[in-house]
C-alpha cells in the first residue's frame, strides 16, 4: 500500500495520504518535540500531489518545519522531504527515518541541554 487513494477512472491518485506506520512515526517525533517544549500544534494537508504534516512553535506561525511525502518523485530524488521555515529543503530521501534523522539530531541535543 502506497498511501494514495486510487481512483476508479485513472491512474491518478485523487489523494496523497500517509500511510500508520508512516504516521506513527510522525506522531512519535512531534509527541516528543512537544514533551520537550519545542513543538505546540500540527496541521496535516492532504492534497493531489503531496501529503504534508507540518510542526508548529505556536500556532499563529508559520511551520517550523514541513515532513512533505510526494509519490511522483519516488524514482528521482526520493518522495519524502525535510522543508524548513522558509521553504529551503534540508533533507530529502527515499526513507523516512533517513529525512527525520535531523530533527531526531536537534531533539537529543534539546533533551541533553
Amino acid at each position: 500500500m502506497s498511501g494514495e487513494v486510487i481512483p476508479l477512472h485513472g491512474r491518478r491518485p485523487l489523494q496523497i495520504g500517509f500511510e500508520r506506520l508512516e504516521l506513527n512515526r510522525i506522531l512519535d517525533l512531534y509527541g516528543r518535540m512537544v514533551a520537550a517544549g519545542h513543538w505546540r500544534d500540527y496541521a496535516i494537508e492532504l492534497g493531489r500531489d503531496a501529503a504534508v504534516f507540518a510542526a508548529f512553535r505556536r500556532a499563529a506561525e508559520r511551520p517550523e518545519v514541513r515532513i512533505e511525502k510526494r509519490p511522483a518523485l519516488r524514482q528521482r530524488q526520493g518522495m519524502w522531504a525535510l522543508v524548513s521555515e522558509t521553504g529551503a529543503v534540508l533533507k530529502r530521501g527515499h526513507d523516512l527515518a533517513g529525512v527525520l534523522a535531523p530533527l531526531e539530531r536537534r531533539l537529543m541535543k534539546i533533551v541533553e541541554d
